[in-house]
């Protein structure tokens, strides 16, 4: 359905006694190549990237949302991609800038930038870091060469390393990206990596199960990958390991230390607010008259040509009063401790009573436990995230 956003839209959603916390990501959405397991709106920069004429984009882009989230308060920006650090700091200076021109920034807001290891130079950062970025994630996803290679990452494991050493020249706030479950990986070969990055000590860390998405090269040509209960056990020895090194196990592929969650993500995860600007990027807002969801023009090309015209929204909907339970689920759930039940109303407008059956059901299968104030899905729940979720669909 195309829309304007900005003219009134019948929904069924209820409105929201209050807002809340608000984040921004923005997506640049070029990476010198394409990873064969990657299903994100990234597109090979084969011609350079129009860099001027895409935060020019992205300006308008958010004057043209100014209406939607006037007076709110940004808590976090999150560059995405793609390869964000592709950007000259000189951009990521301009568009910064911009935000804190056209909305209220919070004076401490975390700033996060992506960075692949291969675009990683000592200048670069310290210039990001001068434009205002204060967290930086490194895809590493291995320190292993061979299974760098296997994944079509353009770095190798020195430059990985070489990555990480001159980003924390610059930075006191870091993620790494890892992945396991790689194909042909071993669970030694695994435990190399993670202990490789724990060495680094890393604010914080994500540790992603490679998956095989559809409209991806691996999922039409699968590679040979561990067998599930390796898998498993390779989860299991992630959380292990990172345990016993101090990480906290927040969400269901976020450690961090203590006090180092991602503030962005986590909300994300609560049902926050996020105003996405740039080629392809998702928003969740909440309106008077509901939640609006909006995805922009994704092939950049078409992004471009829109948002300069100020026009890059492709879709918008009202989400159902019937999906929001769900919705609300299918993000607080992946948190290790859950969430506090006044927060169900809070952020859904929706009474507790229409998910108490399904939280009822998930508690006598072992899925949650409830208390008076907080719901935490069990270890079970963790495991099996999904046959949790499925409790909260809305019915029909």
């Amino acid at each position: 359905m195309k829309i304007s956003p900005l003219q009134p839209l019948s929904g069924t959603a209820p409105g929201l006694s209050a807002p809340p916390p608000l984040s921004l990501y923005i997506h640049i959405p070029w990476c010198v190549r394409k990873c064969p397991y990657c299903d994100f709106n990234s597109h090979e920069a084969r011609n350079g990237v129009p860099e001027a004429e895409y935060v020019a984009a992205l300006v308008k882009d958010l004057e043209f949302s100014l209406p939607q989230v006037w007076g709110r308060k940004v808590v976090s920006v999150f560059f995405g991609g793609g390869t964000p650090s592709l950007l000259s700091a000189r951009a990521v200076d301009e568009i910064l800038t911009a935000v804190r021109t056209l909305l209220p920034l919070e004076p401490l807001a975390e700033i996060t930038l992506e960075a692949n290891p291969g675009t990683a130079e000592a200048q670069k950062f310290a210039d990001f870091r001068s434009a205002g970025v204060n967290r930086l994630s490194l895809g590493i996803q291995s320190f292993n060469a061979k299974h760098l290679q296997l994944l079509g990452r353009i770095h190798d494991g020195d430059e990985a390393r070489r990555a990480v050493e001159l980003a924390q020249r610059h930075f006191d706030n870091i993620n790494l990206d890892l992945m396991y479950a790689l194909p042909e990986q071993r669970m030694d070969e695994m435990l190399a990596d993670l202990k490789t990055a724990i060495a680094f000590g890393p604010q914080h860390l994500s540790a992603y199960h490679l998956t095989l998405e559809p409209n991806t090269q691996f999922y039409l040509a699968p590679p040979s990958l561990p067998d599930d209960d390796t898998a498993a056990e390779m989860q299991e020895a992630v959380e292990a390991e990172l345990a016993g090194a101090g990480y906290e196990h927040y969400e269901t592929s976020g450690f961090a230390q203590k006090g180092r969650r991602c503030r962005h993500n986590l909300n994300y995860w609560l049902f926050g607010d996020y105003l996405g600007i740039g080629a392809g990027a998702h928003g969740k807002l909440s309106l008077h008259d509901g939640v609006l969801r909006q995805m922009r023009y994704k092939q950049p090309k078409a992004y471009l040509e829109n948002a300069l015209q100020g026009a890059p929204v492709q879709e918008a909907h009202h989400v159902a009063a019937g999906d929001l339970g769900f919705e609300f689920m299918m993000n607080a759930l992946r948190l290790t401790e859950g969430f506090p039940l006044a927060l169900f109303e809070e952020r859904t407008g929706l009474p507790l009573a229409s998910v108490l059956g399904a939280l009822d059901e998930a508690e006598q299968r072992g899925l949650v436990e409830r208390g008076p104030l907080r719901v935490t899905p069990t270890e079970l729940g963790r495991r099996f995230l999904n046959e949790l979720l499925q409790g909260f669909l809305p019915e029909g």
